[in-house]
């Protein structure tokens, strides 16, 4: 397209047709194609003759630009031949010549005329050393802006070298990079080119740094598409040597579920370290070649299976877990405080406090394990619990090596895993039923696990790493510490759960069993209720245990029974009493010793104790003609059997002071028995009971009926302290004996009896055995002669052999 010769001398001001442009600037000496679409526009470009002025609308979203919608200074500009297209628009090339200024508005139509005055530039006509330095500089910024932009044409930077004077430079610069219309006409209205030029290098200076900043970002966005699409490449090369050697897709693809499962999981460093080794040397193998890939991916799994830093948020609510705690449990007032003591010191100290290791001891059924699930309920912990009856193989606690078949973790590490957190109550249960055998000792074994010093930092030698379970709540249950060794003991604080009173059996099963049976078999409270004669009927005849899992069973049996009948539509007993209780439960299964119906010689009630609670046990002699043999009868055990023989040496030193004959023991044999010879007993603290029976009899001075007593005696006539105060007393109290004796150093046993029964008795404290005998005897000894015992005929053979096995 042929341009309009060069620009002639043009006066001062002169007139001109005028251009209106929308988001274009045209600056001197660049050359810009214009597509023209507005009919306006188009007969200015028609009446031109070779010049015209364009100037930018303000507002480029006008359809049409009024006069004062344009700039007021603009470009001179020489047009080609106007292009028309199909559409009706035109397209039209212009070279920008000079800058001018509106002086006025000479027509608005039908296209837009004006009045022009030309800008001379200052500077344009010399080079200054400023106006180079500052151009020198535009030209290196641009060069490296050319550099970092791909839509700027690598000739750009030619013709910008190439350019005549500085001015042009700017000129041409502002034309050629990207800008807004504003920073365009800001450009186009600096007269001055050193002006000009510094605004540009200010401009260029920030389009490098977000060109740079881009270049930046697109270098690090490539490098991972790179990594990604190498990493793709490669894994494709391994699918498909996979494929020759026969090998499955799903190794690869498991190995990287693997992966991406170690990537969500948060686990320490030491430990996605060791995952990582792992599943790289997973990735290597062939799972057709070595049985070893079974083995590793099992071991992956469980490392990744494992809490290693899961945890729940312990609730430190004091009151709340008093709440719960007597909610669950009725009783056991001590082991509560104990649990509420440790939550108040836990809130306070923080973790600096360690988790206890509680050991509770005490017979079945009293509770030891729900207590245990309440105090998780109350901290908000995840309750687990591991039976540890009959384990006899070490690696049940510290797992087995990975190079046996079939090896496992040890089943610590396997509950662990099932509760989900690190800090767990975690119940060892049945801790005194633990075996030994050639496999090891898994006694031994849990010296570690429960060491606060040691656990931090646990091994099981399955997962040859160490394992914190130091954060774990420990809790452990034994029905008796005999057979645990003593440093295992050590290592836990021991609290006893003491067997229930009949008081307490009642509270229970009116407050927890009767309810829960009632809605576990499907009836309600008016078809069934239990008084508290008929459910102390059931304690006493169909019950002997120290907790209440048998009474639980007694009430259920009535409960489906009852269940029953409603459900045939039939007439039952809704509040049955109890003499009607054994059409439910049968005949009464037990019984419990009762008082005496007269004093007697020879005759004192003892007391008992076992695991089920404390009875009456009634100690009896008789001397029979002989030759000063003893008898003992009644599944006596030996601790039993030499507190009987120092009763008897006793009685014999004593002679004088009791008025006794030295020859009765020489012309009779003394046989001594306890009641209910199936049942063994033992234990020293029948020793007062034996010798108070040994003086009625050898004295013919009564007993009293009302009196139970017990205790260990020496042969010096001292009384010892005994175990089992507790119990022993309850059986007495439930017995209907009023008067108790015991050893004076059991006074302090008396905190745990129940104030009700130590309201009612009258309890003598005793050190000696002669006050033992003024309070059992009936009025003082009768008399200091006492003849021997009528010979009878034949004794039979057997009593004979037992009183010498005896002796």
């Amino acid at each position: 397209m042929a341009m309009v010769p060069a620009l002639p001398d043009l006066p001062a001001e002169f007139e001109c047709p005028v251009l209106p442009l929308v988001d274009t600037v045209v600056f001197p000496n660049s050359m810009v194609p214009l597509n023209i679409g507005r009919e306006r526009s188009m007969r200015a470009i028609e009446s031109a003759t070779a010049f015209l002025v364009t100037l930018t609308q303000k507002d480029p979203t006008l359809s049409e630009a009024k006069p004062s919608d344009l700039y007021g200074i603009g470009t001179l500009v020489s047009i080609g031949r106007p292009l028309r297209m199909p559409d009706g628009t035109a397209s039209v090339l212009v070279q920008g010549r000079s800058r001018v200024r509106l002086v006025e508005w000479l027509q608005a139509t039908p296209f837009l005329v004006g009045r022009f005055q030309k800008l001379s530039e200052e500077g344009s006509g010399k080079s200054t050393a400023a106006l180079e330095a500052v151009g020198r500089a535009v030209l290196a910024l641009f060069d490296q802006v050319v550099q970092l932009d791909d839509r700027l044409p690598e000739e750009s930077l030619v013709y910008a070298s190439n350019a005549e004077s500085p001015r042009d430079l700017a000129d041409y610069v502002a034309q050629t990079i990207e800008l807004s219309v504003a920073a365009r006409q800001e450009l186009l209205e600096l007269v001055d080119p050193v002006a000009r030029l510094r605004k540009l290098t200010i401009i260029l200076g920030k389009q490098r740094e977000v060109l740079e900043l881009e270049d930046k970002i697109h270098e690090q966005v490539q490098s991972e598409m790179d990594k990604g699409q190498r990493e793709m490449f490669l894994r494709e090369q391994m699918r498909a040597i996979q494929t020759e050697l026969g090998e499955s897709e799903t190794d690869a693809q498991s190995v990287t579920a693997l992966r991406e499962r170690a990537r969500k999981k948060n686990l320490p460093n030491v430990i996605a370290a060791r995952v990582e080794d792992e599943i790289s040397r997973l990735s290597r193998m062939n799972s057709m070649m070595t049985p070893e890939v079974g083995i590793s991916r099992s071991y992956i799994e469980w490392l990744l299976d494992l809490p290693w830093t899961e945890q729940t948020m312990d609730h430190l609510d004091v009151s709340h877990a008093a709440q719960v705690l007597n909610e669950r449990h009725f009783g056991l007032e001590k082991i509560k405080d104990r649990i509420l003591e440790y939550i108040a010191v836990r809130k306070l100290a923080g973790e600096r406090l360690r988790s206890p290791i509680l050991c509770f001891v005490g017979p079945p059924g009293t509770g030891k394990t729900s207590l245990a699930r309440a105090i998780a309920d109350c901290l908000g912990r995840k309750f687990v619990r591991m039976s540890l009856g009959g384990v006899r193989d070490e690696a049940e606690i510290r797992g087995h090596r990975r190079t046996y078949v079939g090896a496992l973790p040890g089943r610590i590490l396997q509950t662990i895993k099932r509760g989900g957190t690190i800090n767990p109550l975690f119940v060892l249960d049945e801790i005194d039923k633990l075996g030994e055998d050639f496999r090891g000792d898994p006694a031994s074994a849990l010296l570690e696990v429960l060491d606060p010093e040691q656990n931090s930092e646990f091994e099981d030698h399955y997962l040859d790493i160490a394992y914190d379970l130091s954060k774990v709540m420990w809790v452990t249950t034994a029905n008796s510490l005999f057979n645990l060794p003593s440093a295992l003991v050590d290592r836990m604080e021991v609290i006893e759960f003491p067997g229930y009173t009949e008081e307490e059996k009642l509270q229970i099963a009116r407050r927890y069993l009767v309810p829960r049976q009632l809605d576990q078999n499907g009836i309600v409270a008016t078809d069934l209720s239990l008084t508290d004669e008929a459910l102390r009927h059931i304690i006493r005849f169909y019950t002997y245990e120290a907790g209440v899992r048998n009474l639980d069973r007694e009430i259920a049996q009535v409960a489906r029974k009852t269940a029953r009948r409603v459900a045939e539509h039939k007439s039952h007993a809704k509040r049955p009493v109890a003499s009607q209780l054994h059409k439910f439960l049968g005949p009464p299964q037990f019984d419990f010793g009762m008082m005496e119906a007269q004093d007697q010689v020879g005759v004192v009630n003892g007391v008992t104790w076992s695991e089920a609670g404390g009875d009456l046990l009634a100690i009896e002699v008789r001397l029979i003609a002989g030759k000063g043999v003893l008898t003992l009868t009644g599944s006596l055990g030996e601790v039993m059997q030499e507190s009987a023989q120092t009763a008897l040496s006793y009685a014999r030193a004593e002679v004088a002071n009791y008025g006794i004959l030295p020859k009765v023991f020489e012309k009779n044999d003394i046989h001594i028995h306890a009641a209910e010879s199936a049942v063994p007993k033992d234990g020293p603290s029948a020793g007062i009971t034996m010798a108070t029976a040994l003086v009625s009899a050898l004295t013919k001075t009564a007993v009293r009926r009302d009196v139970a007593m017990t205790g260990e005696i020496t042969l010096r006539g001292h009384v010892l302290p005994i175990g089992g105060l507790r119990d022993k007393l309850l059986a007495a109290y439930r017995a209907g004996i009023r008067t108790f004796i015991l050893p004076k150093k059991n006074e302090k046993d008396l905190e745990e009896v129940p104030r009700q029964v130590i309201r009612v008795m009258n309890l003598i404290k005793v050190s000696e055995m002669k006050d033992v005998l003024k309070h059992a005897l009936v009025g003082p000894i009768k008399s200091a002669k006492v003849k021997p015992a009528p010979r009878t005929k034949k004794i039979k053979a057997s009593v004979k052999a037992v009183g010498r096995r005896a002796k």
